[in-house]
């Protein structure tokens, strides 16, 4: 896992202290340009995908919402009564998301934390959501994460993947023309069969089945999502 770790460190670098006021605004209603603003919309079509994958009664449930950033998923999930762990590698987004939090007349909670996604104290969950939290990493580190959560996860794990496309290929040449430091941690393009491929292969996501997947894409946006559920 050390290159899990360490792509983890750049991404939490990136997150917290050279992006962490850009990323604040998109995911607020301020006004943004025409790249941000389709981002913007891709990643609410995308929010609502993975909810509408829950169950419209949360109560009782607890919902890992892993890679939270602001919080925006986690306060609509609160809000069907889960009881939400959010948790991010940014402090400082995660402090902005605290501060966002509305009151729940629902029953629902939700508890911030920043830190590690796969962290054992965080405990067990019905339903684990990670909604662009993977796309940085390679492939098989990424299903490695995703075999962590599903360990500790008793109903379904739904996430999202950057889909393999000439443009997004493209994407990722030009970028490695850059200094590290001028840049955010690349989107990690994977085809949809070598995916699949590396979850029926690992023998951690053995009794996990794939059940629906979906793509949200426009202008600046493109993130497919997936869902795996125990049979």
């Amino acid at each position: 896992m050390s290159a899990y770790q360490d792509r983890r460190a750049q991404i939490e670098t990136y997150f917290d202290r050279t992006a962490a006021d850009a990323w604040a605004r998109l995911t607020s209603d301020a006004p943004v340009g025409r790249v941000r603003a389709s981002v913007r919309a891709g990643r609410d079509r995308m929010r609502g995908t993975l909810l509408s994958w829950l169950p419209a009664d949360l109560r009782g449930r607890r919902v890992l919402d892993a890679g939270c950033g602001t919080g925006a998923l986690a306060v609509e999930a609160a809000h069907r009564g889960a009881e939400v762990v959010a948790i991010d590698l940014s402090p400082t987004l995660v402090e902005l998301a605290r501060q966002r939090q509305p009151r729940f007349d629902s029953g629902g909670s939700i508890e911030f934390r920043s830190g590690d996604m796969l962290d054992p104290a965080l405990g067990l969950f019905d339903h684990v959501v990670g909604m662009d939290s993977l796309i940085h990493y390679e492939p098989a580190d990424a299903v490695t994460v995703l075999a962590g959560l599903a360990a500790r996860t008793r109903q379904s794990l739904v996430f999202t993947y950057a889909p393999s496309s000439p443009l997004l290929q493209a994407f990722k040449a030009v970028g490695k023309l850059f200094p590290q430091g001028n840049r955010s941690p690349s989107i990690v393009p994977v085809a949809e069969r070598h995916l699949y491929r590396l979850i029926d292969a690992h023998p951690k996501l053995g009794d996990w089945d794939i059940r629906r997947t979906e793509r949200v894409s426009g202008g600046f946006y493109t993130s497919q999502a997936l869902e795996l559920v125990r049979p």
